[in-house]
């Protein structure tokens, strides 16, 4: 928020992020709890303990996107469905749903079994597109891909590239499809929570401004040292003929 809030309006081109999911906010007897930090749950930040409160969860984040949509015109913003989000993504869909101008699944290939019985497995996740001009029409002005060739469901297979402190990196090729389809050269970039700096090093390769926000000095120094190695990323790795089916 403190980023964002000096920016400029419409200074950004398009906004790719993954928020935390909350994923320690868990349900005891019919109500919210707050569970400690286990490690094979909290999986984003590793000193932070990713279980706000609902209430304050849903703002947050509603705050976050009223402020993005005030600089830049087109959001994806990806998210996973968990015991911690659930409330808050439903109630974000409804009350900003004005703005709300798709929804992209995003199929990772692979789910991890759930932590109890009865819950289904999630093997995937939603990027929620928002737009704060002409949001009530499908079509994206800035679109870069031909008609008939993109789907809503991408078969992006969620690879195991983390690092020690970071255990949920996106993979490369989601921002690479994103940037690929839906900007151009030149054009900024802004992650709002950039982790380990994905979201800038494919930028940077694909020739796109970048700019990014992180409240972790760790996670700041790991994605500069990324930033100024990894400038050469492959655009797309070659995919099975059933992946390119699927993704297609």
């Amino acid at each position: 928020m403190k980023t964002l809030k000096i920016l400029k309006d419409n200074s950004v081109h398009t906004v790719i992020t993954s928020p935390p999911y909350n994923m320690n906010l868990r349900i005891r007897n019919g109500k919210y709890c707050s569970r400690q930090i286990v490690k094979e749950l909290s999986t984003k930040y590793e000193n932070f303990a990713d279980n706000l409160d609902i209430e304050t969860y849903n703002k947050f984040h509603t705050d976050v996107l009223i402020e993005l949509m005030r600089v830049s015109d087109l959001v994806f913003y990806n998210i996973q469905i968990v015991t911690g989000s659930k409330r808050s993504v439903f109630k974000m869909i409804g009350d900003l749903a004005d703005y709300l101008k798709d929804i992209i699944v995003w199929d990772k290939g692979h789910a991890e079994p759930s932590i109890g019985s009865g819950i289904l497995n999630k093997r995937t996740e939603l990027i929620l597109v928002f737009a704060k001009d002409n949001a009530i029409s499908r079509r994206f002005d800035n679109a870069q891909f031909e008609r008939g060739s993109l789907n809503d469901l991408w078969y992006i297979p969620a690879k195991k590239v983390q690092t020690e402190k970071h255990k949920a990196i996106f993979p490369t090729k989601l921002v690479q499809t994103i940037i690929k389809n839906f900007t151009k050269e030149n054009d900024v970039i802004y992650d709002p929570f950039m982790g380990t700096g994905t979201t800038a090093v494919v930028a940077k390769s694909m020739n796109r401004q970048y700019i990014g926000s992180e409240i972790s000095k760790e996670y700041i120094e790991l994605a500069m040292k990324r930033i100024n190695s990894e400038t050469a990323l492959p655009l797309f790795e070659k995919e099975t003929a059933e992946q390119q089916k699927l993704f297609n």
